[in-house]
């Protein structure tokens, strides 16, 4: 929603109240990647610094854009980041046996 030129505060504010509601109503599940733990980190303070706050605004969603899709990259990165390294142990595994 970030990337999103066409969104705006009052329509970020509903989708991603929405959101964090069914997240909120998921039965919590202990994963201990770091990733799963700094996405959760990222949605409450995300909620924290835009729906919970009265004063947010089109001009407060717009200077968090640039800041927060830097953050969305890095964790993207964190994620890419763990399957890289398993796909590639996993090659190394098959050449293995060919001498």
């Amino acid at each position: 929603m970030f990337r999103d030129e066409n969104i705006c505060s009052e329509k970020f504010n509903k989708k991603f109240t929405a959101l964090k509601k069914k997240f909120d109503e998921k039965v919590e599940v202990s994963l201990d990647s770091e990733y799963h733990q700094q996405l959760k980190v990222y949605i409450d303070r995300i909620y924290a610094q835009t729906c919970s706050l009265e004063t947010f605004d089109d001009k407060v969603f717009n200077d968090l854009r640039d800041a927060e899709m830097s953050n969305l990259n890095r964790l993207q990165k964190l994620k890419n980041g763990s399957s890289y390294k398993k796909d590639k142990h996993k090659s190394k595994r098959q050449n293995e046996d060919w001498g």
